[in-house]
């Protein structure tokens, strides 16, 4: 198993495909974009396979999350996603997206295996689409969500972020737009891992305050919390179900007690933490030659060093040095 002093055990894989992005978002990089990895530092299609494969079979992985940058921006995407859910025992496989081009490949992913989407809509007004991604692709990504569950890729996901001052004011829209076309909404509160390292918590519309939003056009009820389990969001029940909403506060109300995720980046580092400031590089000794049990012992090691939490509130937090688009979600 994959556990930490703390007793967690990681079974959740958060494997990024890339770190590039069509998208400019505001809370994760500059209006210019970012300096891409070199593409010889990328895994292959077939190192990310393998180390699926390790994780899935030797570390008790459960649940594969393909992630980025843009995962669809990954010619192999169909391929790895068919290797990962041909194994054994089967983990259960999912994909973060924009969703820019999802409608368009949507029914080979259904085919490859793959058992849901979450596609991050912080918007429906398409000028605050723009403001926020400085793209004009709000279209795209509605038609995405769209073409995800007539491919079957359901529960689809839809992941928002408030930004005050910016898109606060669409709380109850989105909810009511995902509850329209049969979308599971959940909200999360910014977090700091921008490129610009311009994160300020004052600017960040908290859990309770998207909670008080939300009750102003909705009963929200409280799913009991021992369904939870290690899920991130706190869900509620929407005017008495069976519709539900989540919110997850990462800053304000941490869950990294319960904590079972560990991530795999584009180029081969293993993170105990979404948060951490350090890596443990897998890429080097499988270039190297090391076999799949010297591959699990350090990958063990990496995560048995996790700290007991983010420390976000902490005098001393230091944000990651890498952006979320290079860490994968």
């Amino acid at each position: 198993m994959l556990s930490d002093s703390y007793g967690r055990v990681a079974t959740d894989l958060r494997v990024s495909l890339t770190d590039r992005c069509n998208l400019r978002c505001t809370y994760c990089m500059p209006p210019e974009g970012l300096e891409w990895l070199p593409k010889p530092e990328l895994l292959t299609d077939d190192e990310v396979v393998r180390l699926v494969r390790i994780g899935v079979t030797l570390l008790g992985i459960r649940e594969v999350r393909f992630t980025g940058g843009e995962p669809l921006l990954r010619r192999g995407l169909p391929g790895i996603v068919a290797a990962t859910t041909a194994l054994a025992p089967r983990p259960k496989t999912a994909l973060t997206t924009n969703g820019i081009g999802l409608a368009r490949v949507a029914p080979a992913l259904a085919e490859a295996g793959l058992d849901r989407v979450n596609v991050s809509l912080d918007t429906l007004d398409p000028e605050v689409f723009e403001k926020l991604a400085r793209r004009r692709r709000l279209d795209d990504v509605l038609e995405g969500l769209a073409g995800a569950a007539r491919a079957g890729l359901t529960p689809v996901k839809v992941n928002a972020v408030l930004m005050r001052g910016v898109n606060d004011h669409e709380a109850v829209d989105l909810l009511g737009y995902c509850l329209e076309h049969g979308y599971r909404l959940r909200f999360i509160e910014q977090m700091p891992l921008d490129a610009q390292h311009g994160w300020r918590r004052e600017d960040m519309v908290t859990a309770d305050e998207i909670l008080e939003r939300l009750s102003d056009a909705y009963d929200l009820t409280p799913v009991d919390a021992a369904e939870r389990g290690s899920a991130p969001a706190e869900e509620f029940s929407v005017d008495g179900g069976p519709a539900t909403v989540g919110v997850i506060g990462s800053v304000t109300r941490p869950f990294c007690g319960a904590c079972d995720r560990v991530r795999l980046t584009a180029d081969g580092q293993v993170r105990n933490c979404l948060f951490a400031r350090e890596e443990s590089d897998l890429r080097g000794p499988m270039r190297a030659g090391a076999d799949d049990a010297e591959i699990a012992e350090r990958w063990r090691a990496a995560v048995a060093a996790k700290l007991p939490g983010h420390g976000i509130d902490n005098p001393e937090f230091l944000q990651p040095t890498r952006p979320m688009s290079a860490i994968g979600g």
